[in-house]
């Protein structure tokens, strides 16, 4: 009887952890990195629905990508870590973007079904 807790208490800490760890590994909302994850869900979910037309997500993800290629290169520069300045410029760029997405969702395009 024992053993059988032990192992059901060992199983239960092992989830426990894993979902840490998981939880542990998602960009923080409000970053930089958080901003273009939640982005790249909203296209997703736009071409899923038939919001946004192929091209539409094309131009969509181009921007984000545009997004994500100056702050790996913004990281490059200072050795993994973003200024104040480069951080505020770049939540300037994922704000536009993300107003751009909305816009792009919510106009009178469909996607062909």
């Amino acid at each position: 009887m024992a053993n059988i807790h032990t192992l059901l208490f060992a199983a239960a800490c092992a989830v426990g952890l894993a979902l840490a760890g998981a939880a542990a590994a998602q960009p923080a909302p409000g970053t930089v990195q958080g901003q273009l994850d939640n982005q790249q869900q909203r296209i997703n979910q736009g071409v899923a629905s038939g919001q946004l037309t192929p091209g539409e997500a094309a131009r969509d993800e181009s921007h984000e990508q545009s997004i994500q290629a100056q702050r790996n290169h913004d990281l490059a520069e200072h050795g993994g870590h973003l200024t104040a300045d480069e951080r505020a410029h770049l939540h300037a760029r994922t704000e536009y973007n993300s107003h751009r997405i909305y816009d792009t969702k919510h106009n009178d395009k469909v996607a062909p079904r």
